[in-house]
C-alpha cells in the first residue's frame, strides 16, 4: 500500500463518523482537521476532490465492509438460517446496539442524495438481493423472500433512528429479535445471535 493510500485508509473511519456527527453539509474542514489531527493541506492531499470525494470514499469502505461481512455470506454460506443468524449479529454490532447512524440512510434522507444516488441504491439494492437469496435457499418462493427482504430492512432502518431517538441501547436489539423470529425458524430464532467464524470483520 503506497503511503497516500495508507493515509485514506487511516483517515476514513474517522471521517464517516464526522459525517455521521453533522451530515453532509454540517461536515466542515474545520470539523474534519479537529477530528483526523490532519491538516487542510494533509486532507485535500489524500483526497483531492475535497468533501465529495471524501464521503464518496466513505462510502465505498462501508460497501466492501457490508459486502464482506454481511452480503456475500448471505449469497453463499449453505446454511441460509445462520448466514441470517449472522447477518442479524453483525447487524447489532455495527450499529453499536442501534447507537451509530446508518450513514448511507442518513444521505439517502437528505439534500445530498442525489449526490450519492447511485452509492445509496447499490447499498440498499444490494442487502435485499442478498437477503433474498439467503431467504430463498431458507425456503421461502422469490415473492415472498423479496418482500420478507425488503421489510426486514425497512425494520431495521427504521428501529435505528427509533432507538437513536429514544437513546435506548435495548430497543435495536429487541427489534432484531423480533425480526430473527419472522426470518428464522422457531429453533433458531430463540438462540443467541452470532455471527459465523469464518467470515466478516
Amino acid at each position: 500500500m503506497g503511503e497516500k493510500a495508507a493515509v485514506r485508509s487511516r483517515l476514513l473511519p474517522v471521517l464517516g463518523e464526522v459525517f455521521r456527527s453533522y451530515g453532509y453539509e454540517g461536515t466542515s474542514v474545520a470539523r474534519m482537521t479537529a477530528a483526523t489531527g490532519a491538516g487542510k493541506g494533509s486532507l485535500y492531499n489524500a483526497f483531492p476532490g475535497g468533501k465529495e470525494e471524501m464521503a464518496q470514499a466513505v462510502l465505498a469502505s462501508i460497501d466492501r465492509w457490508f459486502e464482506t461481512a454481511i452480503f456475500l455470506p448471505l449469497r453463499d454460506e449453505p446454511s441460509a438460517p445462520q448466514a441470517i443468524r449472522h447477518m442479524l449479529a453483525q447487524v447489532e454490532t455495527y450499529f453499536q446496539s442501534g447507537q451509530r447512524i446508518c450513514l448511507v440512510g442518513l444521505f439517502a434522507l437528505g439534500d445530498e442524495r442525489d449526490r450519492f444516488a447511485i452509492r445509496i441504491r447499490h447499498y440498499f439494492a444490494g442487502w435485499q438481493s442478498a437477503l433474498t437469496q439467503a431467504l430463498v435457499r431458507a425456503g421461502h418462493s422469490h415473492t415472498a423472500a423479496s418482500t420478507l427482504a425488503e421489510e426486514a430492512i425497512a425494520s431495521i432502518q427504521g428501529a435505528l433512528v427509533q432507538a437513536r431517538a429514544m437513546q435506548d441501547t435495548t430497543l435495536f436489539p429487541r427489534a432484531l429479535s423480533r425480526l430473527a423470529a419472522r426470518l428464522l425458524p422457531v429453533s433458531l430464532s430463540e438462540q443467541p445471535l452470532t455471527t459465523l467464524s469464518h467470515k466478516g470483520e
